[in-house]
């Protein structure tokens, strides 16, 4: 590629793109996860996706739009809260195997295992070993994950620390939004570069040929989410399905009657709308 092209695409990949231009995309790929997930489903295909990254780097925007026109009984989220107690007795990691797909099934993970080289070094909720143990076993757990039959698919979401300070602050003054700084958000933002070294060290140690890492630029929400949802189409090998085309019958009216809900129940929502 020449200097020239190469400064164009780089201009072009800063631009703001127009709600018009990203909801065309995105209608696109809503319709192509459709396709994805009738083939999953015949096909008996697991999937476990991974979302990971900077806090407020956008990975709850893309799992929505990712999820939002799918069936969430073949399409689950999981975002699992602090461990319990019992929980933190368990072998590490015991906790995510057990929402693990089945077959026909898309797990998307909202933060996962790599809470251990993120967080839990960072803010020391483990010991040293643990750490290290866990940069070892990962690859290796993985490893028996993809064996097993399942793909996986790992996303780090990277954000400017300008656009981070954005975010947060947007979150601070609208009050539909403050619910999610949390404590850790507030401590992450203090602590940038030690939340830097410990992805750095993650990805050096956990990237690898059968469960790489995939960044996703995420300074541009939008820009984040089409090319987060386009690349993870290219990773399953879907096809698209011959299906029955739906038809609609004729309204059986033989027992017809003045079926309004008012000659029954009178308890109605107030209508101030």
């Amino acid at each position: 590629m020449s200097k020239k092209n190469a400064k164009e695409k780089s201009k072009k990949s800063q631009q703001k793109l127009s709600t018009k231009v990203y909801e065309a995309e995105l209608y696109k790929l809503h319709a192509e996860l459709v396709k994805l997930q009738y083939w999953v489903q015949r096909k008996g295909h697991k999937v476990i996706v991974v979302f990971e990254g900077r806090d407020a780097a956008g990975k709850g925007g893309v799992i929505k739009r990712l999820t939002e026109r799918v069936s969430p009984r073949v399409f689950r989220v999981a975002a699992l809260p602090s461990p319990s107690e019992r929980e933190k007795t368990q072998m590490y990691g015991q906790r995510y195997i057990q929402h693990f797909p089945a077959a026909g099934e898309v797990v998307l993970f909202d933060r996962s295992w790599y809470n251990r080289a993120g967080v839990e070094r960072v803010m020391k909720f483990c010991t040293k070993d643990e750490y290290r143990r866990f940069l070892t076993d990962a690859p290796v757990f993985e490893k028996f994950i993809v064996k097993s039959g399942i793909q996986l698919i790992k996303y780090w979401f990277d954000v400017s620390m300008e656009e981070q300070e954005r975010r947060f602050r947007a979150r601070i003054e609208d009050p539909r939004k403050v619910w999610k700084l949390s404590p850790m958000d507030v401590e992450s933002f203090n602590r940038w570069y030690d939340y830097s070294r410990a992805r750095d060290d993650m990805l050096k140690a956990t990237s690898s040929k059968h469960a790489p890492w995939h960044v996703v630029r995420a300074n541009s929400k939008k820009s984040a989410r089409l090319n987060c949802i386009s690349h993870f189409l290219n990773q399953v090998p879907y096809k698209e399905l011959s299906r029955e085309k739906v038809v609609l019958g004729k309204r059986h009216s033989k027992d017809k009657y003045d079926d309004r809900v008012e000659n029954v129940h009178s308890d109605f929502v107030p209508e101030e709308f």
